[in-house]
């Protein structure tokens, strides 16, 4: 019998794909994700998405949720308010996240420019209307299964004991936010969720589709915006498996609702 309860210890969204993230005690589930989560995103003049991968400083913008759409700020940077275009007074853009095409509307040209300014190249803002669809890889997930921008699903789950688990072994800690997680559970054993098939949080099942690929993201330091080259290396000691280094699981949700921090969650089937 487990000695202590799985719970949910904290939530994250990530308005634009690869920028600052923010944490929430509650949040909605509709059908992209949790809602708001990578609505927005930065692309090049061809209309191919643009991450951290390439340019680590889009961490270092914060983004304010409003209702009339989101505040983007950054050191240096003169704060820009963006209005959540309209789609039928705006011209839609075909757009590229990895190999899937979809389409995005233009957050206008003020948008444009500061993300230039910012990045030092031409670059443009777009955002994911509710009527522009992309589906998700049916490998994992059934016809109709959605996510917005982000890279393949609409949640990434860690719990805190694999994130300790990989701390006790690096000669300088590092932060959750590395990993860029949807939902950080506590009260499992460290890489628990690997054995997860599926789960349920308040009224919601998830799917444990897959274990996350990790790439040369988590070394961005979240605080200066640069690579380093940890903790991917010390990963790679004990977490690779073929050609990939896992470490989080990503979740396909059925249903919609709400999950607020401190919910149970409980394991359904393991694999």
């Amino acid at each position: 019998m487990r000695k202590y309860m799985i719970t949910v210890s904290e939530l994250a969204v990530y308005p634009i794909k690869s920028c600052c993230q923010n944490v929430v005690t509650e949040r909605l589930v509709d059908a992209f994700g949790f809602s708001g989560d990578r609505r927005w995103m930065v692309v090049d003049k061809s209309g191919k998405f643009i991450t951290q991968r390439q340019y680590p400083r889009l961490v270092l913008v914060a983004v304010e949720e409003q209702d009339s759409g989101i505040v983007i700020s950054a050191e240096g940077m003169e704060p820009l308010a963006i209005t959540t275009p309209s789609v039928s007074d705006t011209s839609q853009l075909s757009v590229q996240v990895w190999k899937d095409e979809c389409q995005a509307i233009s957050a206008g040209s003020e948008a444009d420019e500061w993300f230039s300014h910012f990045l030092g190249i031409e670059c443009c803002l777009v955002w994911m209307p509710d009527t522009f669809l992309r589906q998700v890889d049916r490998a994992y997930a059934s016809t109709g299964d959605q996510v917005s921008f982000a890279d393949g699903f609409s949640f990434l789950l860690i719990s805190e004991a694999s994130l300790q688990s990989l701390n006790e072994r690096l000669d300088a800690a590092v932060p959750m936010r590395r990993f860029r997680p949807n939902i950080v559970v506590s009260g499992c054993d460290p890489h628990e969720e690997d054995r997860w098939d599926r789960i349920r949080i308040g009224d919601i099942e998830f799917s444990v589709a897959k274990p996350c690929s990790r790439c040369v993201m988590t070394t961005v330091d979240t605080g200066k915006g640069v690579k380093t080259g940890e903790p991917l290396r010390t990963l790679a000691s004990y977490r690779r498996q073929g050609n990939g280094i896992f470490f989080g699981q990503n979740l396909v949700h059925h249903g919609q609702g709400e999950i607020k921090a401190g919910m149970a969650v409980e394991v359904l089937k393991y694999k």
